[in-house]
Formats: structure tokens, sequence, C-alpha cells
């Protein structure tokens, strides 16, 4: 008797969940996925990858393009457009006004120094000789940072990856993979682990904020120092280059030979002993080579995606913007580096597909930010465009009339770092002078600059007296009270500063014309279904509907909407 009803109830229970099924009210739960993988390509502007889709495989972009949702007018809705915002602002879904990430510098008053947006005394680089080498390094920003300790804690609110955590009650593995170290820790968030290359020892790097020292696999990995296998040798051409759109253009004016890696194929990376090896690995798709090689031994070695709980790796490619600012994205460089990624994302995918499978894998694909063309070649087009020196600002007629007007005798200007002006608010209040006045006075000095398309001060910001122009909400999504400088410039499209710390480049992007905010937002796999979508969305939506996908909560400032096609597969 007994037997039977349990037969009974056995077979009730599989006919509610076939009809159920049918009904599509397990499909949440069938098709809650192993892996969410997070790739976002530094300084990839929407529209590079269809103008060489031609040239590309199956695999990457390709696979991406044609089996994913393609979010085709995609655009980070702030005004700073630099590595650290676009990476945070995708990580937390909200703008940088709540994240606080507003710039990769910025001036702290606290401390009266410049800031790199990661450094954290409190917690040292757990390899010894891994800080920042100042000699070989081509990214300014770190060398404002006073300590090679990097720490989550100047993110202000919860990423994604924190949320997941939260939600498995620390179960869920998350992980962040780059070359640069911003681009790791602001994926992997608080909660999660980080690693990035350092140039100077040619190894993958963490901070004690992760580890008391590092897990074995990374010890083995290092160990066979994979930096060494580019010594001696050479970034080639995959192809003949009449097969190049930019074939006839290796040499280009605005390019930068940077240490000797030259301005046309091949550039060689030298010995090992040389000055830049490990910084040319960076400038090539190199970099993007041995990010992969990491990202799967730490998937392999980690476990990830090989139980029912959704796990979160973020593979940060960084070559891109080092190839974009040294020959510009309309190189022969930029396009080859292109091709070259492409066979890397598939790589990846490939590697993802066998591991985990790509049907158990939600993958979201985007960039921190776009980039513009060298203003030379935007010149050739009869469109007006050029480099801009602040360095003289502080001396101009205009400047020093406010000067005198004021009566200081310092420097007004205490710090620029674009977009964002500091003032000397220590002598504007020794002298009794209304700060509100200045930033100003100073600001409508400053429009007169060849160049300067708009300044704004703070408080004019944090007054609402501003009109309510498009221009004006990104500013105001950029702004943070504390970290933010006293006056907003914003150049006219197509002029910028091309100058980093003495190094002249060919393109720098940060701004919010369309050409540094129009970026790919693109979701595959976990059987989701090709389609593309014209209606124009924001990076704030990625983290928000990563959330609602897994039904996890919202990350602490998220500004984002949830993007529905996402979710109707479900």
């Amino acid at each position: 008797m007994h037997a039977e009803k349990f037969i009974v109830k056995s077979f009730s229970i599989v006919m509610a969940v076939g009809i159920f099924s049918s009904m599509g009210l397990t499909s949440s739960l069938a098709k809650t996925p192993k892996l969410i993988l997070q790739i976002t390509v530094d300084q990839l502007r929407a529209d590079l990858p269809r103008r060489y889709m031609s040239k590309m495989g199956e695999g990457g972009f390709r696979y991406l393009y044609d089996k994913g949702i393609v979010y085709e007018d995609a655009h980070h809705a702030h005004s700073n457009t630099e590595t650290i915002v676009g990476h945070t602002t995708l990580a937390t879904g909200a703008y940088p006004s709540r994240h606080g990430l507003i710039g990769n510098v910025w001036y702290d008053r606290t401390t009266g120094h410049m800031t790199y947006n990661i450094e954290d005394s409190r917690y040292h680089l757990l390899t010894r000789g891994a800080d920042v080498d100042k000699s070989t390094e081509i990214d300014p920003t770190q060398r404002v940072a006073r300590s090679d300790g990097r720490s989550p804690a100047t993110i202000l609110v919860s990423t994604f990856s924190d949320e997941l955590s939260i939600h498995t009650d620390k179960k869920a593995k998350v992980f962040g993979v780059s070359i640069k170290d911003r681009s790791a820790v602001a994926m992997a968030g608080h909660a999660g682990k980080a690693f990035w290359f350092s140039k100077a020892n040619g190894e993958f790097v963490s901070s004690s904020f992760y580890y008391d020292k590092y897990p074995k696999w990374v010890d083995t990995f290092n160990a066979k120092q994979p930096a060494l296998a580019y010594a001696n040798k050479s970034w080639e051409l995959l192809y003949k280059p009449s097969e190049y759109t930019f074939g006839d253009k290796d040499d280009q004016a605005w390019e930068t030979d940077v240490g000797g890696f030259g301005r046309i194929f091949p550039h060689a990376y030298g010995t090992v002993e040389g000055k830049y090896f490990n910084t040319f690995l960076t400038l090539s798709p190199a970099g993007d080579d041995l990010t992969l090689d990491f990202a799967k031994v730490l998937i392999e070695n980690e476990d990830i995606g090989q139980d029912d709980i959704t796990d979160y790796l973020s593979v940060s490619f960084s070559s891109t913007d080092y190839v974009g600012h040294v020959f510009g994205p309309l190189s022969l460089e930029a396009e080859d580096n292109l091709l070259r990624l492409d066979k890397t994302l598939a790589e990846l995918l490939a590697f993802v597909d066998k591991k985990v499978g790509l049907e158990n894998t939600l993958i979201v694909l985007s960039a921190d930010h776009g980039g513009p063309e060298a203003p030379p070649q935007v010149n050739e087009y009869g469109i007006e465009a050029n480099y801009v020196d602040p360095e003289s600002w502080d001396k101009t007629a205009g400047i020093e009339k406010l000067k005198k007007e004021f009566g200081i005798g310092k420097e007004l200007i205490q710090a620029f770092n674009p977009p964002y002006i500091y003032l000397n608010q220590k002598v504007i209040k020794e002298k009794g002078l209304d700060l509100r006045k200045v930033e100003q006075v100073v600001s409508n000095e400053l429009m007169k600059f060849k160049g300067v398309s708009y300044a704004v001060s703070s408080s004019d910001l944090m007054e609402g007296n501003v009109p309510h122009t498009e221009n004006m909400r990104l500013i105001l999504n950029s702004h943070n009270h504390k970290r933010s400088g006293n006056i907003f410039v914003l150049f006219e499209p197509n002029w910028f500063i091309n100058d980093f710390d003495g190094l002249t480049v060919a393109c720098t992007h940060g701004s919010l014309w369309n050409y540094d905010t129009y970026v790919p937002v693109i979701f595959a796999g976990a059987n989701i279904k090709p389609k593309k979508v014209y209606r124009k969305i924001e990076t704030v939506d990625v983290a928000r509907t990563l959330s609602a996908y897994l039904n996890v909560k919202p990350p602490s400032g998220a500004n984002g909407k949830i993007l529905k096609e996402v979710l109707e597969h479900k």
C-alpha cells in the first residue's frame, strides 16, 4: 500500500514538472547559467569590429554579432570617458557621480596630492619588485600613485559581482583579469579577486587585499615566465599589406614611436633585458594573448563554472587602447591588432565552451570607452580639429588679469587633470574671496580659449544653474562633489590634449562626444536568440540586466534599466 502511494505521488510530481516546463514556469531555474563571462575591450568604439568583419573568422566577434543580442546604439552616459570610469560604470550600473570613480586620476584635497584611482597603501603587492616601474611605464596616470598598494576601496557602491557573491553567500567564484590593474580591480569588485600584469617584472600580480599569498597555480604560471616567449621576436602582420584597409598607410605622421618600438611593421620587442620590453608587449596583441593565457589557467585551476552556483569572470583586453593611443584607431597597427584580437576572443570562447559550455555561459561584451581619430586625419575631410595645450593657461593675459583682480600672486590653477581644473582654494580662502565667484569668472575666461566648447563651475552644477541639455546631463552624471574639480572643461569635438606626461600620442579619449561614448553592448551564449536592437541604451543598463537575469539584488547605486530582450528567452 505504501509502495503504491509512493508510485502515484512520484508520477504526479513528474507530470507536474512536465506541465510547468511546458508553461515555461521552470525555465528560469533550468537556464540559470554556470558562468557570467564579462568581456571588456578597452577603447573599442562600436563601429570598429564590423569595419573589419569580412577578414574575421567564425568564433570571435562574428559569433557574438551573429548569435547574440546586439544593441546597436549603446553609449556611456557620462562625460569623462576614461578606463576606470567606464569599467566601474559597467561593473556597478551606476553613473560616476554615484560610484565615485570620476577619472583615472583626481586631486585629493585632503592629502593635497593627485590620486591614482585604485591606489591603497594599506594593501601592498604580493610580488616583490612588481610595483610600477616609472622608467618603463607609458601610462602616466599610474605615475601619480604614491604607493604600490591596490584595492577597490575607492569604489563607493557595490558591483554586480559583489551582489552575486552576497546572493550566494560567497559561494560564487568571482575574478577579474586584465593587463591593467584598474580594469581588473573594478570588475572584480570588493568581493572578488583581481589579477593584472606587472610591466616591472612581466608577471601577473595581485595585492594583499585579495590574498595573503598566491594560490599555487599563480606561482606556477609566473614561474614559466610567459612574457619571455616574445623575447627577440616582433609584432608581425597577419596578412600581406595589400589585404588590409590601411595596408598602404603604415607610417602616418601623427603616429608615435615609443622607446624605439617604431611606426612601421615589424615592431621588434627586443631582448628581455630591454628597458621597454614588457611595455612593448602591452603596445601590441601580445598583451591580450598574455591575458588570455592567464585567464585559461585561472578557469582550469579555480574550477570555474563546474557546479550549480553561477560564477563570474571578467576578462578585460587592454591592447586596443594602447594601440589606439600610439597609432590611432584608423591605422594599420589598429587594424591588425583587432584582427588578432578576434582570434584571441575565438580561442577564449572555444576554451569556455570546452570547459563550461557556451550554452551554460552568459556572455556580455562591451567597452570602457571609444576613441577619436587623430586631428590631422580628420582635417583631411574638411573638419576643423587640433590638439590642445593647456600648459600655458595659467600664464595667459586673461588669467593673469584675474589674478591681479583677485590679488592672487601664486598660481590660480592648482591642478589640471582633464576634464577637471582644481583651483587653489587655500589661496582663495586666505584672500577672503568668494570661491563661487572665482569659479564662475575663471570658467567664463576659459571659454574664450581656442578649442574650449564649454566650461562650467562646480557651484553651478551643484546648484542646478545650468541649461537642460544632453551635454549637461552627461556632465552632471560624472560630477562627484568630493572628487570632481572646481571647473569642468569640455573641448570642442575632435579637439583634445595629446600629451601624456611628456609622451606625445596620436589620440586621447575622455570626452562626451559620440566617438568616445559609442561602444558595443552584446549579450550571447546561454541559448540566447540572435537579435538586433536599435533603440538607444546606456552602459549602466548592463549590470542591472545581469542582476535581473539571476534574480540578484541590483548593485547599491545602480542607475540602469533592465534590457528586456536579454530576459525574453528565459
